[in-house]
């Protein structure tokens, strides 16, 4: 055993059995169940040396008690996050400078928040809107026993990534802080009477974990560093020289400031196509997208990994069979781009025209508008991409498509609409990608389609909002006052913002909260957009324009096996729509309270919210989908209020993957089934055991993992859901690599006809995918 201990300031203590076992009492307290020898013999098992660190303490039993995880005593992870966060005290007690006591082991709020705006780390804003007697009121508010509620996995994450740090890497915030921090400065730009209360609420949404906010926000709310606090973008690129390079660059200024991007490219003229009636000369998409992963590559995101940026094509693009292959590891690879994800847009016809076996055209969009003649009301070119089924005043995709067939001067390539699809599904079982986006189902659903078109998605596929390309007018030299500048005039199209937060349904739901968090949530979302700085213009006009945030969930098979719910059943496919259905309600009335607060988004007037036709749509009026938790009337009553008051924000639900803040708040990620019952994470010399949440004799019959579950049934619950998403959600797909071709059409084909707007990564054992750490909200 051990003679002495040395402590943090080099003092010196002798060795005390009595003391270690005073420790293991404060790690198990609450935890009873556990055989504290069991964990003691693990402790001075590694003890072994004459001299050790109080540090070095604190790992053993955290070690110790990492090593008796298993699926039948799962509770050791909770003993692991106690002796973890004692640790965490005792750091942030000296690094700050105050004595922490058994019974108190935290400092107070208004000297952290002082001293780190001093030292440049949080935001002035903390300690110009709220006084000295507010944030200690604040700081009497925090509530550190729910610190308790992390597990190991969950609060390494949050201590590793997201706690505020000094310059010299020293940890200075202590979780509880963290969210206070959060709240306030989310709420600092609120009227100062009401101020207060909405801090504390926020507070109490976050610390309960009824929620989680998006990794941006919870990484950089407070702190005066690089980075925003919006999740992901989306941009259109122009078909022009200074449209490419001017999206690759804005693309480079998001991913610096830790964005994730979705490009869509379909506008962009294909390889063979004429530039300036010079024909032959184009090179097409695909070396464009090779600039976009060099550009992914090279500007990392804020210095921690590199960037991550997704590009779609749509199917009817004639550089679609080479956009297809872009990942895969064998042929050119001067055709190839390893490192962005690819999603492909998809129409109606074309899924018809694979489950017919019929023949698919691929056109070349530049010729499409010099060829075709269409035009918009402003006199602008369309092209084929500007079409979807049911499009407003201008004739569907459907009938365009025919147009396009039936001139006999424009050129197209031909082949089996299913040769394409059997492309796509080679690709997805090697690489996980593409991504399937069903623009018409996408668009017909879209509920600001008067002012514009969805061409596609973001790199998680689940936001869904309006785009257009953003145009350079002019350029010119301006001499004014004796300076002469060179003017850029640029028109901005609509660049998307993903703003997002995330129910914790397995903690929520049971608690019966909903009806208290979701106003909360939508107030921190809408904040979020008035105080996001963002760099590239076009962004922040968008996101003042339309106010779009993406409300999302995670936990789900956590909550149906709490339950008792089978995942493949039909119980659980009616348990999704009834909820979803409530949380829906839910979230559309608190933005129209919220428009009636402070006004609705600026493009409201001719939006489906205004002339009643979402609620009709979905139908929620008409009597025939009469949910369990909402009735007619009540849907009625609230479309009646939207129509009088508007919405605060043009797009509300979005489902996210919730990767990252799904561990921290140790549940399932997302609508995803579970991994595996046992996973682990892996580290240079160790391996963590992570049972599944709320593991039990009871809860193991519902958690059936996700390469066992036929994948039908999880369509069949994305599909309930879906009536009440109005963006999208990320889906995955989980097979085994050797499932059989028409067993995996058959899968897609499910998908699309059941209404999904997308689906994510198809996911196999065989494949390792890095989830974009941006979205995970």
């Amino acid at each position: 055993m051990p003679q002495l201990v040395t402590k943090p300031n080099n003092r010196q203590l002798a060795f005390d059995e009595i003391r270690l076992s005073v420790y293991a009492d404060r790690v198990l307290k609450g935890l009873e169940t556990l055989d504290k020898e069991r964990l003691l013999r693990g402790v001075t098992s590694k003890l072994r040396r004459e001299e050790v660190t109080g540090d070095e303490i604190s790992n053993a039993f955290t070690m110790s008690a990492l090593e008796l995880v298993t699926k039948e005593e799962p509770i050791w992870k909770f003993a692991a996050a106690r002796s973890l966060l004692t640790s965490l005290y005792k750091k942030a007690a000296y690094n700050r400078r105050y004595k922490a006591y058994p019974d108190e082991p935290y400092g107070a709020l208004y000297p952290l928040i002082s001293e780190l705006v001093n030292k440049g780390i949080y935001r002035e804003e903390l300690l110009e809107c709220y006084t000295k007697e507010q944030i200690d009121e604040l700081g009497k508010c925090i509530d550190y026993s729910r610190d308790l509620l992390f597990d190991y996995i969950g609060l390494l994450t949050l201590s590793d990534r997201y706690l505020a740090r000094d310059f010299d890497g020293r940890v200075m915030e202590l979780p509880q802080e963290r969210y206070m921090v959060i709240a306030m400065y989310l709420m600092h730009t609120e009227p100062a009477e009401k101020r207060m209360e909405l801090v504390k609420e926020a507070y109490w949404a976050m610390s309960n974990i009824y929620m989680t906010a998006a990794t941006p926000t919870m990484s950089n709310a407070g702190k005066k560093v690089a980075g925003q606090l919006s999740s992901c973008f989306i941009d259109t690129v122009d078909d022009s020289l200074e449209g490419i390079f001017d999206s690759n660059t804005d693309v480079a200024r998001l991913s610096k400031m830790g964005g994730g991007i979705g490009v869509y490219l379909g506008k962009v003229r294909a390889r063979g196509s004429d530039i300036r009636g010079h024909k032959n000369t184009s090179s097409g998409v695909i070396p464009w997208i090779r600039q976009l992963n060099n550009t992914a590559v090279s500007v990392d995101q804020l210095g921690t990994r590199k960037g991550a940026v997704a590009v779609y094509l749509d199917v009817f693009h004639k550089d679609i069979l080479a956009f297809l292959d872009l990942k895969l590891n064998n042929g050119d690879e001067r055709m190839r781009a390893h490192d962005v994800f690819h999603g492909v847009c998809i129409p109606d016809l074309f899924m018809e025209a694979v489950e017919t076996r019929d023949e698919w055209n691929l056109f070349c969009p530049h010729e499409v508008k010099k060829v075709m003649g269409w035009k918009d009301e402003d006199g602008q070119p369309l092209g084929l991409e500007d079409f979807y089924d049911e499009t407003y005043g201008q004739g569907t995709f459907r009938e365009k498509y025919a147009e396009a067939l039936a001139h006999p001067l424009l050129s197209r390539i031909t082949v089996p609409a299913i040769d394409i699809m059997k492309r796509v599904m080679k690709s997805q079982l090697e690489t996980g990608t593409p991504y399937m986006f069903y623009r018409d189902t996408v668009n017909r659903a879209n509920p600001n389609r008067t002012h514009g078109m969805v061409y596609s998605s973001n790199l998680c596929t689940e936001i869904m909002q309006n785009q257009s390309p953003t145009v350079v007018e002019k350029e010119e030299l301006v001499t004014k006052d004796g300076q002469t500048r060179i003017v850029i005039s640029k028109i901005p199209g609509d660049f998307v913002v993903c703003n997002l937060n995330s129910i914790h349904l397995a903690r929520a739901v049971p608690a019966d909260v909903l009806e208290r968090l979701i106003p909360i949530q939508v107030r921190m979302l809408d904040n979020v957009i008035d105080i996001n700085n963002i760099e590239v213009l076009q962004a922040q006009y968008t996101n003042s324009q339309y106010r779009a945030v993406g409300l999302g969930t995670f936990g789900l098979h956590h909550l149906l096996a709490l339950e008792g719910i089978r995942w493949e059943s039909d119980a659980a496919v009616e348990y999704n729509d009834n909820l979803y259905e409530k949380i829906n309600y839910l979230l559309i009335r608190s933005s129209m309270e919220l428009a009636k607060e402070k006004g609705h988004y600026s493009k409201f007037k001719g939006s489906d919210w205004e002339n009643g036709a979402y609620f009709e749509s979905r139908g929620y009026t008409d009597g025939e989908h009469v949910g369990k938790f909402v009735t007619t009337e009540q849907w009625k009553e609230l479309q009646k209020e939207v129509q009088e008051n508007g919405v605060r924000n043009a797009w509300l639900f979005a489902i996210a993957p919730n990767g990252s803040t799904s561990i921290i708040a140790g549940s399932t990620a997302s609508i995803d089934p579970l991994y595996d019952l046992l996973s682990y994470e892996e580290k240079t010399t160790y391996k963590i055991a992570n049972p599944a949440p709320d593991l039990s004799e009871k809860t193991i019959w519902y958690y059936k993992t996700a390469f066992m579950l036929d994948q039908h049934w999880s369509i069949k619950m994305a599909s309930a859901r879906q009536r009440h998403v109005d963006q999208g959600q990320s889906f995955n797909l989980y097979v085994r690599p050797d499932i059989r071709a028409t067993d995996f059409l058959e899968l897609h084909l499910h998908a699309w006809k059941a209404g999904i707007k997308s689906t994510y990564y198809v996911r196999s054992r065989a494949l390792t995918i890095e989830e974009c750490e941006s979205c995970a909200s």
